[in-house]
């Protein structure tokens, strides 16, 4: 038997990692402390908490720790370890996307220049990230036309130059027409063009400029020349900051009662190379700080490709052990500044300004309806997650349900679910009703993290008072709350209001009308179909199943050959001889049986 109160007095004055987890032994929380005996009692001590942390609390049921040397060792331990467990009350970043990088992999005699989206420690130069495929794809078209590097994917010797070479879009190193010094040379100067060192490239292009021309060698003068321009040309439209910076990267935040959004700006040498966002939901009872705190630690701590300066809007917890940690992995200085005037301060405003855009933009839609459902509905919550139910039944028979779910204001069909009757066998539907909900409930209360996931926080009834009234017995019977709302048709057996528990009517915007009425088809479509596929199954089962010596297999082959009960039953006894396995005797058999 654990013992919160005994085992605090146990921890060590060492920094370390605490693992919270609950009855089941399911991680709750992952967390990081400079000394585990003052952090973790604070959890347990009655201090001012948010409503997150107080209800991880409740939760706990044991702890865990790991003492380590230091804060920094802490520091990565806690973030390998959030990534492999995902707890559910640590702020989790869910890096799903990949942005491209501009790869060179440079410890090749002859070096190629191409996208990817995968970076790895394998001594290749790594550019960007870029905003998108196509801006990456942008500036490698660039270099292809104005570099003569090799575009073949694998390199290797051959024995005539290809088209690329006969254009003047190659130097073909594969026939040995350029020295690996040559070919270093224009490597360099694309690696300076990455790295924004525009002024050293167009330098060098002057000098060689000149020299080509005291040579009469005009036309070579005149590429350069060409190419000079078309750099200069690149190089403006990147500008977009007087930052005299080498790498740094700029990370602004926005938050609203849905999620809350970080956008990354990348400025190398005074140049934007691309841009992230990334979203964290339900976290509407977390800080700015909290949020921004867990992201840098989750998105650095394991990045190979590091600014030299990372500009914040607040300052967060544990920033000068991430900058230990930063720097060391890398070996050089990574420094997190927040900026409190002149440009830098602009550029962090401007990041801001970004996500709260972005935030908007992604919310807009979704954000209306779950607000607009809190006012109206009167709620204490934000309807993040809505769960419609309908049953279906043929004459008493048959007797199923639908269960259609929407997510922040968007219904998702793969998170829909369907159930047989278990314990009603008369036509009852409220009865029915009751006994789907409080399944259905079961499910998420005894494993949360299973294929029903959290319980909702408002459902809907396909049906008036009588539905509701099920409903809510089931809730009742597990000693939590629910909102429930009725869906009232009109004459046409269409949605028209919805109804409460007391028999209020509300009348509903057209939007939330509309929202409202697609979860009842989806809901409907659900339960009918599941009720069809149960009565074509039944219809096969009771003709086929019930004569001996006809088996899964022979069954199979019957429908194959005649497509249905009643294509057998049309087929004359030497028709369905014809089917293998099937004898003469077994064919009267079966005729008998479906006349």
């Amino acid at each position: 038997m654990f013992n919160i109160e005994e085992e605090l007095k146990k921890l060590p004055d060492k920094p370390g990692v605490y693992i919270m987890k609950d009855k089941d032994d399911n991680i709750l929380y992952v967390g990081k402390a400079i000394v585990l005996k003052n952090r973790v009692r604070q959890y347990f001590r009655k201090t001012n908490k948010t409503a997150r942390i107080e209800k991880m609390v409740s939760l706990i049921d044991h702890f865990e720790y790991i003492v380590t040397d230091n804060e920094a060792e802490a520091l990565i331990l806690e973030c390998n370890l959030i990534k492999k467990n995902m707890p559910k009350f640590n702020v989790l970043l869910k890096d799903d996307k990949t942005y491209p990088y501009i790869k060179i992999d440079v410890k090749s005699d002859y070096p190629n220049v191409f996208i990817t989206r995968r970076i790895q420690n394998d001594g290749a130069r790594y550019f960007g990230p870029y905003a998108n495929a196509g801006a990456a794809k942008e500036m490698i078209d660039f270099i292809k036309e104005r570099f003569k590097i090799r575009q073949c994917k694998k390199f290797k010797s051959n024995q005539r130059a290809c088209l690329n070479y006969h254009i003047k879009k190659c130097l073909a190193p594969c026939m040995g027409y350029v020295s690996k010094d040559e070919y270093k040379k224009q490597i360099d100067e694309i690696i300076m063009l990455l790295e924004g060192k525009t002024k050293d490239i167009i330098k060098q292009i002057d000098s060689d400029i000149v020299k080509f021309a005291e040579m009469q060698e005009y036309e070579k003068a005149a590429e350069l020349r060409d190419k000079k321009i078309a750099i200069e040309r690149i190089s403006e439209k990147q500008k977009v900051s007087n930052i005299n910076e080498r790498a740094i990267d700029v990370v602004g935040i926005a938050k609203n009662e849905l999620s809350i959004c970080i956008e990354l700006f990348f400025v190398r040498n005074s140049k934007m190379v691309g841009r992230e966002h990334y979203f964290f939901e339900n976290s509407n009872s977390l800080t700015e700080k909290e949020v921004l705190s867990e992201f840098i630690k989750q998105y650095y701590i394991n990045k190979l490709d590091l600014p030299s300066k990372i500009m914040l809007p607040h300052k967060i917890e544990d920033i000068e052990a991430i900058e230990e940690v930063l720097s060391n992995k890398v070996q050089r200085k990574i420094e997190f500044k927040i900026p409190q005037k002149g440009e830098k301060l602009r550029f962090i405003e401007m990041a801001n300004n970004n996500a709260k855009i972005t935030l908007e933009n992604r919310t807009k839609e979704k954000e209306d309806i779950v607000l607009q459902l809190k006012e109206v509905l009167q709620l204490k919550n934000l309807p993040r997650k809505i769960e419609c139910f309908d049953i279906s039944n043929m004459a008493g028979e048959y007797m199923v349900a639908g269960m259609c779910v929407a997510k922040d204001g968007v219904i998702n069909k793969k998170l829909g679910r369907k159930f047989k009757i278990k314990t009603v066998f008369t036509q009852d539907d409220p009865r029915c009703m009751e006994e789907v909900v409080a399944r259905r409930l079961k499910h998420s209360i005894e494993n949360p993290k299973g294929a029903f996931g959290n319980l909702p926080d408002l459902i809907f009834a396909d049906g008036g008072i009588t539905q509701i009234r099920a409903i809510k017995r089931a809730i009742k019977k597990y000693n939590i709350e629910i909102p429930v709302f009725g869906m009232v048709k009109d004459d046409k057996h269409n949605t028209k209001k919805l109804i409460n528990e007391n028999k209020n009517e509300i009348e509903l915007p057209q939007n939330l009308m509309n929202f409202i009425t697609n979860m009842q088809d989806e809901v409907h479509r659900v339960a009918i179909e599941y009720n069809r596929s149960l009565r074509n199954k039944d219809t096969t089962k009771s003709k086929l199943d019930s004569i001996n010596g006809i088996g899964e297999k022979r069954k199979q082959e019957l429908l194959k050959k005649f497509g249905s009960v009643e294509g057998i039953k049309k087929a004359d006894i030497l028709e369905i001889t014809q089917v293998k396995g099937i004898t003469e005797e077994l064919a009267k058999k079966i005729k008998n049986k479906l006349l």
